[in-house]
């Protein structure tokens, strides 16, 4: 890194300085701002961006969580955060459809989905066939499979989510400096020192909410993360109302040789941004890929994927691919998040990382433990499962 010498004036001095105001970035923004704390957020792109992992128009939200029981408190906490912020702000972002899980019954995930459900007390339904294909009969549901029902999972809105947490962290005071690289950051003493385009920064904390750029901000983190690229792909059916928001919910579908596809209904253009159609996309690590390259078509293999399994499960949904966009996941080695003080730093250097692709429900909750972890040195929300001396 280049050591840069700018004069440091009093102005640039803050209580916490964030580093990438993307959804966790912008969310911490907002409850620090909130809480009377001197903010300034750092992000290299605009506001919000497609280079990153949070963006695409729409993402689950959902509590009967797969991937770990010890993520549910901390979506519980999630959910009431995305209510108390809707209220406070007059905002609509999230949107409760349910969501249909479809599997075999010895499925790890399907059998994930009931454990958590059973262990927090989520309320799921068990479905026939015949009961889904009344609600929902675009789907093609093979003999052997389950059908979860989760009535209180839906989706929630990435890009006007990050625009109103900035705008709300701004009323309350924080600056946000949009296409702002940093160039380096260093802890001095009781302080740490940032440096982006000439000028010099100092704060009494440091939260680093880079995702895929993690690693250039916190090269000790480097052999512990993992970008991968992602697809994502919209199709037009014949019939758009029968997949219409209202008529049809969020879903995953457990595919023994395709792997896990997940989907959303068809949102109308007039309340949602970004491409229209039915929204769907493979859950599965992708490519290596370094964030600063330059992101290709989907490969005709990703496609061709896509294609087959709407054959299998949407048939009705036809296969007229009218969008294909690519994101990016930053994978820990075991999958789950980290979030943690930065070791050596004495508690002033905070950061959160590796959401790949399941992190963006946890915005709400993940904003408040980085305050906290920031300004007070701990939060009483559940991370123990979370922190870096795990590996």
């Amino acid at each position: 890194m280049t050591t840069h010498r700018v004069p440091l004036t009093p102005n640039n001095h803050y209580d916490v300085i964030v580093l990438g105001v993307g959804s966790m970035g912008a969310a911490a923004c907002w409850f620090l701002a909130r809480r009377g704390h001197r903010v300034l957020g750092l992000e290299q792109f605009d506001i919000p961006h497609e280079k990153g992992s949070h963006w695409g128009q729409s993402r689950i939200i959902r509590k009967a969580y797969f991937e770990h029981s010890d993520y549910v408190p901390l979506l519980e906490r999630a959910y009431e955060n995305w209510r108390s912020f809707e209220a406070e702000t007059g905002s609509k972002l999230y949107h409760r459809t349910g969501i249909a899980y479809f599997g075999k019954h010895d499925h790890e995930n399907i059998a994930g989905i009931r454990h958590s459900a059973g262990l927090h007390n989520i309320p799921v339904e068990n479905w026939d066939h015949t009961r889904c294909q009344q609600k929902y009969p675009a789907f093609q549901i093979p003999p052997g499979f389950d059908v979860i029902f989760e009535p209180d999972a839906g989706f929630v809105t990435p890009e006007r989510t990050i625009e109103m947490y900035v705008r709300e962290a701004v009323k309350n005071g924080a600056v946000i400096k949009s296409n702002t690289p940093v160039g380096e950051w260093k802890q001095e003493g009781n302080k740490v020192r940032v440096f982006s385009q000439g000028t010099a920064y100092t704060a009494d904390k440091l939260i680093i909410t880079a995702g895929a750029w993690t690693s250039g901000m916190i090269p000790q983190l480097k052999t512990k993360l993992q970008v991968t690229l992602q697809f994502l792909a919209w199709v037009m059916p014949p019939d758009p109302d029968t997949f219409s928001l209202g008529n049809f919910p969020c879903w995953f579908v457990e595919d023994p040789e395709l792997g896990t596809f997940y989907g959303f209904p068809l949102l109308p253009p007039e309340n949602f941004n970004g491409p229209v159609g039915l929204k769907l996309a493979r859950h599965h690590p992708g490519q290596h890929f370094r964030p600063e390259e330059i992101r290709e078509n989907i490969p005709a293999g990703e496609e061709e994927m896509i294609r087959q399994f709407l054959k299998k499960y949407l048939p009705s949904a036809g296969d007229k691919i009218v969008s294909v966009k690519s994101c990016l996941y930053t994978y820990s080695p075991d999958t789950h998040f980290i979030i943690d003080h930065l070791p050596g730093s004495e508690n002033r250097v905070t950061f959160a990382c590796g959401f790949s692709g399941h992190g963006f429900k946890f915005v709400p909750a993940v904003g408040e433990i980085l305050a906290d972890l920031a300004t007070q040195g701990k939060t009483d929300l559940p991370i123990g499962f979370l922190r870096l001396n795990r590996f």
